[in-house]
């Protein structure tokens, strides 16, 4: 027998053992034996990890997690789905789309308002980038921020679209919340604040995606451009401008549109950055990343990223509040 055709054969006698240990622990959960059958999993959870069954460990606790959230069982389910993130870590699995909607998935089924929720998303993130503490791979944002849509948190899932590569997604989320939760006149505040965010992240191609997808699709906006909201022409001629690559084109934009600007005291902050980053204007020189400014950055960078905050702020002087 081959090398190859034996590892087949460990494979399928290993998954085989997998199936035969999960009907038992289904028969436990089917009888009301919750406790125990939790206490199994994590048994055998340390046991597949102690002889670096890392594939078999992570099957069993995801399926043992989705059981658990079958039968209401949050506690439970919220604990099984943190040891796949213990899995994922320990082993240094590489990233695939179906470990991220697998992580999606147990995000999507845990108690909106649990603290356990919350530290999820924040490891399975931090996880996604290799643990380099940075903001997270734009696919798992993207599905969650079609989560938290779906549940109609609408701040959160802005949050998490501004770090995917999804500007339809974001824009049709968008349509929603301004028609939903907006008043008529902020139709034109809703899209300028996501492609100026979206700017500030050096994502131009979401934020003309985001524009053109929400002006098309917003029932309360006229064909353009031109547009009748002077907000919404301005963001068009950004658009272009950032494509050009003109100072002086930029800063004249910018004077003109002052009175629109000042609809919302965070455009210019993130104007100040967009000239750094697609115009060569020098970043204004700060003495510290105290108050508000520092907030701003906190809220960039998103919770559980304090110990960047540091690093990052000697690096740019222009912080941004995205949230």
């Amino acid at each position: 027998m081959s090398e190859q055709e034996s590892l087949r054969c460990s494979s399928a006698r290993n998954r085989g053992g997998v199936q035969r240990v999960e009907g038992k622990l289904r028969a436990s959960v089917e009888k009301g034996d919750y406790y125990e059958a939790h206490q199994m999993y994590r048994t055998l959870f340390f046991r597949y990890m102690s002889q670096a069954k890392h594939a078999e460990a992570r099957e069993l606790m995801y399926n043992g997690a989705l059981l658990f959230f079958s039968y209401n069982q949050q506690n439970s389910a919220a604990d099984l789905s943190m040891l796949v993130l213990e899995v994922l870590e320990k082993s240094e699995t590489k990233v695939e789309d179906e470990i991220l909607e697998h992580l999606a998935k147990l995000f999507s089924l845990m108690d909106q308002n649990s603290p356990e929720r919350v530290a999820f998303v924040s490891r399975a993130l931090k996880w996604s980038t290799g643990g380099s503490g940075k903001l997270g791979h734009p696919k798992l944002h993207q599905l969650l921020a079609v989560t938290l849509w779906k549940e109609q948190n609408y701040s959160e899932s802005r949050y998490h679209f501004l770090h995917s590569s999804d500007g339809e997604g974001c824009a049709q989320m968008l349509v929603e919340y301004s028609a939903s939760r907006g008043f008529r006149s902020e139709v034109d505040m809703f899209v300028a604040q996501a492609v100026l965010q979206f700017l500030c992240l050096k994502n131009k191609n979401s934020a003309s995606v985001v524009f053109s997808t929400y002006t098309e699709k917003h029932p309360s906006i006229e064909k353009g451009p031109p547009f009748v909201q002077p907000l919404l022409n301005f963001i068009w001629f950004l658009l272009l401008a950032v494509d050009g690559g003109k100072l002086t084109v930029f800063t004249v934009l910018c004077e003109q549109y002052q009175p629109s600007l000042k609809r919302d005291p965070m455009y210019n902050e993130y104007l100040d950055r967009i000239g750094q980053l697609f115009f060569g204007v020098p970043p204004k020189q700060s003495p510290s990343y105290g108050g508000l400014l520092g907030n701003l950055l906190n809220s960039l960078m998103g919770s559980g990223e304090e110990d960047d905050v540091a690093e990052e702020a000697q690096e740019d002087s222009s912080p941004i509040e995205l949230d």
